[in-house]
């Protein structure tokens, strides 16, 4: 994150305008921002930590006026995360390191074959539940694979992603995993940043009362393309948050940027 806090923000051209700026939550090396309906969208480099997206909660008074070596975040930055009344976050490679569905499948013996689909998935070329149902197919994990698998491979969580959750529950902001995953996989990630159990929409995968594997819930928004937009849509009807920020990396994520205030993507 270090190199990141000391890089250059680079400007990138838009359908609007150009757009000038040294801050973002420093996660980035590059960003656009373009208003869509309701929402601002930050288009953004993967960075190694979000340590600095962290820091850009302080108070405002904490930054430093006219200070351009993007060590602190701008006064733009730091309003948009202070203004947040909640914040939502996508979890396979954001909150966590890994694709779990990835992960899952190369311990099940189909890694590659579902990683490629993954791709597909997230660049939006396909329909979700498409790529959704054609991954599982491959490897129709049993409820003993997954529960071996949750017990040897324990969530890896990105680093600054404990201490920015601890930081938004601190200022009484709320947080929400919303996820193309599965409940059963995430469940543990919402307990170690702990994030209520109401707090996480995503898949489940359902099993026989043998154990085998089913398929998974249709039922849930998340299983289906334009699903995240969705359960933003149900969170804000029945909160009433008027300031929602989104950090996501994929073409399901960036669905829910005319829903919100603004969308971080990460990726």
């Amino acid at each position: 994150m270090e190199g990141l806090v000391n890089s250059r923000i680079i400007p990138i051209r838009t359908s609007c305008r150009w757009h000038y700026s040294v801050f973002l939550p420093t996660f980035s090396l590059q960003l656009r921002n373009k208003n869509l309906n309701k929402g601002q969208v930050w288009m953004m480099r993967r960075p190694k930590s979000l340590d600095s997206v962290a820091a850009s909660i302080q108070p405002l008074e904490a930054s430093t006026t006219g200070n351009t070596d993007n060590r602190q975040p701008s006064k733009e930055v730091l309003e948009l995360w202070r203004s947040a009344d909640a914040v939502c976050f996508d979890v396979d490679s954001t909150v966590c390191v890994d694709e779990g569905i990835d992960e899952l499948a190369e311990f099940c013996g189909a890694g590659k074959a579902v990683a490629e689909w993954t791709a597909r998935a997230m660049g939006g070329s396909v329909p979700f539940e498409e790529a959704l149902s054609a991954r599982l197919s491959l490897f129709k994990p049993s409820l003993a694979q997954v529960q071996d698998f949750l017990d040897k491979r324990p969530p890896r969580i990105s680093p600054g992603i404990e201490e920015l959750v601890k930081k938004l529950m601190a200022r009484n902001t709320d947080v929400y995993l919303i996820s193309g995953g599965f409940r059963q996989m995430i469940n543990p990630v919402a307990s170690i940043l702990g994030i209520p159990q109401e707090n996480i929409f995503a898949n489940q995968l359902l099993f026989g009362s043998s154990g085998e594997f089913l398929g998974f819930d249709a039922n849930e928004p998340t299983s289906r393309s334009g699903g995240k937009a969705t359960a933003v849509q149900q969170i804000r009807k029945v909160k009433g948050y008027k300031a929602l920020v989104m950090i996501g990396d994929g073409a399901t994520d960036l669905e829910v940027s005319k829903f919100i205030l603004t969308f971080f993507r990460y990726g």
